[in-house]
């Protein structure tokens, strides 16, 4: 064999042992991968897209992959939809688990998850309280942390605002009424209607020129079929309602499509509002018509970034925060445009 042979063949051995060395170590890598599972509380809402996006920007950061799923609407009668995918998630032995979920009934699947050692983080309205206090009870809960914006103080921020604009108009009445709009029945409706009822009252009977000049309505749906919440606007204008509060972007908008509709019928209501999307921002920045005052918005990326960040600060046996809040921010007519340039307002 000559020289030149002898080290062309030398030469391919050598590329051909590194080249199955390389492929044999892709394989374990992707072998490696770690799965973490995050069952929503819907999955195409712009809201829950931006918690995914967020979810996926901490995975690809840290090496992991997602998966994303949630129920076709949060009402009650999609609650089996998402039980069914939590339990696959745990069929197929994800390495962690995020969930919020849209009603009770996932202690046995959660008790699932402790005995499988798959790291559990609640996010946004989280698990509801008696599940968990199951689990506590079987001293099964593998609910390492909770990852929300607080629904009771950013409703009670919105409040404080609503306050500042409406406190002129209820001085100046022998009765204003106050409407609340809550858009379902479940831990998140009642944490923002009641944490805003609750702060409005605490400022207005604190105030000699409102107390005792208002009253608070409130109306409860189970979701926004069958235009719900244009039923519940209309409801509580015939009781009189000079001012309303809409717990979530789905009241909004439904709100919205019915007074551009009305003909100016709603014109002299103020209204606030929580969450974002297009038509909240096109709505305030309208300057004829019913005036929506302002909205607290939710920072739906960082929710979903933290949450699997702290999942997987728990597979890597890291430092796990039990609570991260995330803060909500007000924003109306003025910065609008600036809370849509750094990802807190979100359009869609």
């Amino acid at each position: 064999m000559s020289k030149f042979r002898r080290v062309l063949f030398a030469t391919l051995s050598v590329l051909l042992v590194v080249g199955m060395v390389m492929s044999f170590a892709g394989c374990n890598q992707a072998a490696d991968t770690k799965t973490i599972a995050v069952v929503a509380k819907g999955e195409s809402h712009a809201f829950w897209q931006s918690v995914k996006a967020g979810a996926e920007a901490a995975a690809k950061e840290n090496g992991y992959t997602i998966t994303f799923r949630g129920p076709a609407s949060e009402s009650a009668k999609d609650l089996p939809s998402q039980q069914e995918m939590v339990q696959t998630a745990l069929s197929n032995n994800v390495d962690g688990l995020v969930l919020a979920t849209i009603g009770e009934g996932f202690t046995d699947m959660l008790a699932q998850a402790y005995d499988k050692k798959i790291p559990v983080v609640q996010f946004d309205s989280g698990i509801w309280a008696n599940d968990v206090t199951a689990l506590n009870n079987q001293s099964k809960n593998p609910i390492l942390s909770s990852v929300a914006t607080s629904n009771r103080l950013a409703a009670a921020l919105a409040a404080e605002k609503f306050f500042e604009a409406v406190k002129a108009d209820i001085a100046a009445a022998d009765k204003y009424v106050v409407g609340v709009i809550q858009h379902d029945e479940t831990q998140t409706g009642i944490d923002r209607a009641g944490g805003f009822i609750d702060k409005f009252k605490e400022l207005a009977d604190a105030d000699a020129t409102t107390k005792g000049k208002y009253v608070i309505e409130k109306e409860v749906k189970p979701g926004d079929a069958d235009n719900a919440y244009k039923t519940a606007l209309e409801a509580l204008y015939e009781k009189g309602a000079a001012a309303v509060f809409m717990c979530n972007e789905g009241v909004v908008k439904q709100v919205y499509d019915a007074i551009t509709a009305s003909g100016g019928k709603y014109d002299n209501v103020k209204f606030c509002g929580f969450d974002a999307g297009t038509k909240q921002i096109e709505w305030m920045k309208k300057t004829t018509g019913a005036k929506l005052v302002g909205s607290v918005a939710q920072d739906s990326y960082k929710i979903g970034y933290n949450a699997v960040l702290q999942c997987i600060n728990a597979l890597e046996e890291k430092e796990v925060s039990a609570e991260v809040a995330i803060a909500g921010a007000w924003w109306d007519a003025t910065n609008v445009d600036e809370m849509v340039k750094n990802n807190l307002v979100y359009e869609g």
